[in-house]
């Protein structure tokens, strides 16, 4: 059975009218920071309303006058990116924690201590973080947050966002399969397959995320690999 308030209601006025949707908070903020989703995921169900806690419906022709079309998915795809977000407060919390949790990954992903260049630890930075009293913004995406937050955090703390540049080798029972994952753990910069079948490529990735692509490369090859930093930047 469906809980109450596992919905959120955003909404907008067009010509004088307000109109509504109900989204899942879980995939309305992700929405509006450009992911691509389905609206069908999006959506907590497909109608759009003039007042949805009297589950007052709008009518085709108020669609039409408003919008230009009576497409539910079209017109809500336009109310959840340029409309109004209304949340209680239980849904707010919720949200801002996660949206916290997910700010914090991200800059210990991409960050570095630069005297050493080494990650830091998600729980420093948090720690960090509230003994600046830094607050997120819950309609901002995690990336361009970090980047001010870590200005920030470099008052207390040495850190920067880096990038990595690893050398890796894979032989060759291993190169096709691994391949296809390393694309997908951050830019190939040089691919080259060598004579024996094994394959050497240059991978750039978050600095943060070193000891995590280098642990499942290695988990891949059966610790086979050959794997070196060449660069943080």
């Amino acid at each position: 059975m469906t809980k109450k308030h596992d919905y959120i209601i955003a909404w907008m006025e067009v010509r004088g009218k307000r109109f509504e949707v109900l989204a899942r908070p879980e995939y309305v903020f992700r929405y509006r920071e450009g992911e691509e989703l389905d609206m069908d995921d999006v959506l907590w169900i497909d109608i759009v309303y003039r007042d949805s806690r009297k589950g007052l419906k709008a009518s085709p022709e108020e669609l039409k006058k408003a919008f230009g079309t009576t497409d539910v998915k079209s017109i809500a795809r336009r109310i959840i990116r340029e409309g109004e977000i209304q949340l209680t407060e239980e849904q707010r919390r919720k949200l801002l924690e996660a949206k916290r949790r997910q700010v914090i990954n991200y800059i210990a992903r991409n960050a570095i201590d630069p005297s050493t260049n080494k990650p830091i630890p998600a729980t420093r930075i948090e720690s960090a973080m509230e003994q600046l009293r830094i607050g997120i913004d819950l309609y901002k995406d995690p990336e361009s947050q970090a980047v001010e937050i870590v200005r920030k955090l470099a008052r207390v703390m040495r850190i920067r966002l880096a990038k990595a540049l690893i050398e890796a080798r894979i032989p060759p029972q291993y190169s096709g399969r691994v391949y296809g994952e390393l694309q997908r753990m951050g830019e190939l910069k040089k691919t080259e397959w060598l004579s024996d079948g094994s394959l050497k490529v240059e991978l750039e990735i978050p600095a943060g995320a070193q000891i995590e692509v280098v642990n499942r490369i290695q988990n891949m090859t059966r610790g086979q690999a050959q794997i070196n930093v060449k660069g943080v930047f």
